[in-house]
């Protein structure tokens, strides 16, 4: 059994620390749930604010893969992106310069599950290891030849970019593509003090805001637009409303 130092080929190796492993169970979390959530989003497409679409077979499309990807998420030579980015890797415990088999992963990481109990198993545990680890017999180390803090934290970095980036430029496609902002639009060109005020309309900006809700065929929505004019541009609020029997209506427009 790995004691708090043992040698891997020649170097030492130390039991890594619970506050790593735990930062690197959340960056593995975010990661491949912002994934799936990303593959849902155009799973759906940009339309689903006209109609509510039926998801639920959507999402057994990405959950099922989504589990086994989470489920089998250390297979790269006992690393995945959260324990790369911290310099961690998962090992044998009675050998460490063996990587554990691609099923012992995976039936180790089936006890994320219990995630609130394995996290106190190894919060108690002197030897820092939960029910996965003593379950397939294996260790998290800290890796002896890990590369540079920075290389480690740029893809992730960028990962949280590309994120942010894809939620923002889907939701103002999917406000775009939507009913309703079309009848604000309608509504703005013809709201003759915001011709007059802009000194005549020319365009919108590129990213509109706001909510759209859908109910039983009942809808409400408040959406923020950036008007452009030939003389000012001006940034107007409209709010709408939508019933079972007509498409939407334009309440109210302020600037």
């Amino acid at each position: 059994m790995i004691t708090q130092t043992a040698e891997m080929k020649g170097q030492p190796v130390k039991l890594a620390p619970r506050a790593r492993r735990i930062i690197a169970f959340l960056i593995d979390h975010f990661v491949i749930t912002s994934l799936l959530v990303a593959l849902t989003f155009l799973g759906i497409g940009p339309d689903f604010l006209n109609e509510r679409p039926d998801i639920s077979t959507l999402l057994s499309l990405v959950l099922v893969p989504g589990f086994i990807l989470y489920f089998l998420k250390d297979s790269i030579k006992g690393r995945s992106l959260g324990k790369w980015s911290m310099g961690l890797m998962i090992r044998k415990n009675h050998d460490t310069t063996e990587v554990p088999s691609l099923g012992s992963l995976f039936v180790r990481n089936l006890f994320l599950i219990i995630w609130p109990i394995e996290a106190l198993v190894l919060l108690a545990s002197q030897g820092k290891r939960r029910i996965g680890d003593r379950v397939t017999n294996s260790v998290v180390l800290i890796d002896p030849e890990k590369p540079a803090q920075w290389k480690r934290m740029l893809p992730l970095i960028g990962a949280c970019f590309a994120f942010c980036f894809f939620i923002l430029m889907f939701v103002g496609v999917a406000i775009k593509s939507s009913d309703a902002y079309k009848t604000a639009i309608d509504g703005i060109e013809q709201d003759k003090e915001l011709q007059k005020e802009t000194g005549g309309i020319i365009g919108y900006g590129w990213m509109p805001s706001g909510n759209i809700s859908i109910k039983n065929g009942y809808g409400e929505g408040q959406l923020q637009i950036h008007v452009k004019g030939k003389e000012r541009d001006v940034n107007v609020q409209v709010y709408l409303t939508k019933d079972a029997n007509h498409g939407w209506e334009v309440e109210e427009i302020e600037n």
